[in-house]
């Protein structure tokens, strides 16, 4: 099978596609031939070993994994002995190390569940990472309850897109951030007010929020907490790339220190892929309250380009790469 390996940190240029042994699933797992994939910041760090203080976890001269990619859609193509819940030509989706190719072998109690018809593969790939993390983000660690106010600094990207469309399922009034270009398609998603940045700057608003999630950490503590009711929460989620060394840690543990005081809480996590979250998501896809919006659309063979363009920071929705 062909699949996206690397031997050593660095741009995306040095990415390959070769072939490499097709997997076995072992008893407890299923065998998925994937039908596309999507990029994740996550994988623009992985792939370039940044921040240095990140390659304790992805190794330190060279890369534990010589695979990227994580998120995923397909079709089974075999099952393990042990395995009920799936059986060959189920459509599935979901997240797995190694996704950047033909096939995957997912346990069958991880993030993976059944498609719903209603979307495509495509659209289905763009989900897992981005979804979850602004449904965490908001329900999990921001605490969101219906009628709650709710601002989303960086609605336009991959998580925000899905943040201001599962903040209107929580019958929350969502208030989008984003550029000039992309005011319609966020309105479109749901918001009830959007922002635009370039003509307006939300942190002197008078409107005060019982939630922001922040995806594009463009501001500090002392401008965001203008904005912030008495008891509200700060989670961030995204920042700027920063240094080599420490990279985005140096914006959120900024945010961290200054917001130690006080009743505002400023809350930072790293998303938990798990199968209750992906039928979460499964039942909002099915029922229509969430839409994923892909914006570039790339060929496996074409992982760098995709992978340059999120770089780039300025990708409207998902990047999505078909297999």
């Amino acid at each position: 099978m062909r699949a996206v390996v690397r031997d050593r940190f660095g741009p995306p240029d040095m990415l390959e596609i070769r072939d490499v042994e097709t997997p076995a699933p072992a008893d407890d797992e299923v065998l998925v031939r994937v039908r596309a994939t999507s990029v994740n910041p996550a994988d623009w760090y992985g792939v370039t070993g940044t921040p240095y203080v990140g390659r304790v976890e992805m190794g330190l001269l060279r890369p534990k994994s010589n695979r990227v990619g994580t998120d995923l859609a397909g079709t089974v193509e075999a099952v393990g002995r042990d395995v009920t819940r799936f059986r060959p030509g189920d459509d599935v989706f979901g997240a797995k190390n190694g996704a950047f190719a033909e096939y995957v072998c997912v346990r069958e109690e991880r993030a993976i569940v059944a498609k719903p018809a209603n979307v495509t593969f495509e659209q289905a790939a763009a989900v897992p990472v981005a979804a979850i993390t602004a449904l965490q983000g908001l329900r999990d660690e921001g605490g969101l309850k219906p009628g709650q106010k709710v601002l989303v600094n960086g609605a336009s990207g991959g998580v925000g897109t899905f943040a201001v469309q599962i903040a209107k399922a929580l019958r929350a009034e969502v208030t989008g951030v984003c550029s000039t270009r992309n005011v319609d398609l966020v309105r479109s998603l749901g918001a009830d007010h959007v922002v635009d940045y370039t003509r307006e700057d939300f942190t002197r608003s008078d409107c005060r929020y019982d939630l922001l999630l922040d995806v594009a950490g463009s501001r500090g503590w002392s401008e965001c907490r203008r904005v912030l009711g008495p008891q509200a929460t700060l989670v961030i989620v995204g920042a700027p790339k920063g240094n080599r060394l420490l990279g985005p840690l140096t914006h959120v543990a900024k945010l961290r220190l200054a917001g130690v005081r006080g009743s505002q809480k400023v809350v930072f996590f790293v998303a938990k892929l798990d199968q209750a979250g992906m039928e979460v998501l499964r039942e909002l896809l099915e029922t229509g309250q969430v839409t994923p919006v892909v914006e570039r659309r790339y060929e496996l063979g074409e992982i760098a380009e995709a992978l340059r363009y999120l770089g780039e920071g300025h990708a409207q929705g998902k990047i999505v790469l078909t297999v």
